[in-house]
């Protein structure tokens, strides 16, 4: 688990900074970009973006932002998510044209000669995962990718696409509330020596403890279509954030901090990447770092049952390889 050791322990996603389902108006692309610098003035080391997100806006926002302090960051993005050969935006294409055309953009928009982690952002039914890793291993010869990753891959795929050249990293959904990776994906991680990013690290944002009710989205966010944020789900699914909250009232942390410390309790070589486009919410989950929770308190947090219902809708999960 080498890349995630070689990065803070707490990073940052970049992802609402393009829009993406976050509550509370337009876009502030001067505060991302503050946000971003806040975050690298802080230790942070990994900035996760990817080519979808905007499209394209965030990553272009992260080259902004990383500008003179291009040493001082590892940029991780993704691509996958667009079809750069017509078909365009949300359409899954992992086809070795497909890759070598899409991190050109991806390099341009960064400002940069190179991509320290390049995942795949969804696995590519249409296109077998030895030639997507072998498109991506000559990305790697050519000096373009440092590390390469996927996101959302089950452990066949996993072990098939590592035999094909080293895999640094998995990036999937893993927090409090949504605790499918447990079951098998973690230690098969750790068999492989790949380390771990978890994404979505604070429940979509509900583990912030900001959103009592689905009366607090907006009504152009995407999160009303979540199975785990609609009716009886969502007001049993609170219990989880509850508990948060009343642990870190215990130790003086916010239940935003209090699962993340979770998280990174779960094992060496996981890197978490909540995602903000506020300065004062990456203060606050960069501090929690520092939060420290009892056996006592672990246990809690560890027995408490995870987020009822599927954690996307029906055409979101479809996309994740099982």
């Amino acid at each position: 688990m080498g890349y995630t050791r070689s990065v803070s322990r707490i990073g940052l996603g970049a992802m609402t900074m393009a829009g993406v389902y976050t509550t509370g108006g337009g876009l502030d692309d001067a505060e991302s970009i503050r946000t971003i610098h806040r975050a690298l003035d802080l230790g942070v080391t990994h900035i996760d973006t990817a080519e979808i997100y905007g499209p394209f806006h965030s990553e272009e926002l992260v080259g902004q932002a990383i500008k003179g302090r291009r040493d001082d960051v590892v940029v991780a993005t993704k691509f996958g998510l667009v079809s750069h050969s017509g078909d365009g935006p949300g359409v899954i294409d992992s086809s070795p044209a497909n890759v070598k055309t899409a991190v050109e953009g991806s390099l341009m928009r960064l400002g940069t000669d190179h991509i320290d982690l390049y995942h795949q952002h969804r696995v590519d039914p249409n296109t077998p995962i030895e030639e997507t890793v072998g498109a991506l291993a000559e990305l790697v010869a050519e000096g373009k990718v440092r590390h390469i990753g996927l996101s959302e891959a089950g452990p066949e795929t996993i072990r098939r696409a590592h035999a094909v050249h080293p895999v640094a990293a998995l990036q999937t959904e893993y927090s409090l509330w949504t605790r499918d990776v447990e079951a098998e994906i973690l230690s098969l991680l750790r068999e492989l020596g790949i380390g771990f990013v978890p994404y979505s690290p604070l429940g979509h944002g509900l583990l912030t403890g900001q959103i009592r009710t689905v009366d607090d989205f907006a009504d152009d966010d995407w999160r009303e279509t979540n199975p785990c944020l609609t009716g009886e789900n969502f007001r049993r699914n609170l219990r989880i954030v509850d508990e948060a909250r009343a642990i870190g009232a215990e130790i003086e942390a916010t239940p935003a901090q209090t699962a993340l410390a979770w998280l990174l309790t779960r094992g060496d070589g996981i890197a978490p990447i909540p995602g903000t486009r506020r300065v004062s919410r990456v203060e606050e989950n960069t501090a929690a770092d520092g939060v420290e929770l009892s056996a006592a308190q672990l246990d809690r947090l560890n027995n408490l049952t995870p987020a009822a219902g599927e954690r996307h809708d029906e055409a979101n999960m479809a996309s994740i390889d099982r």
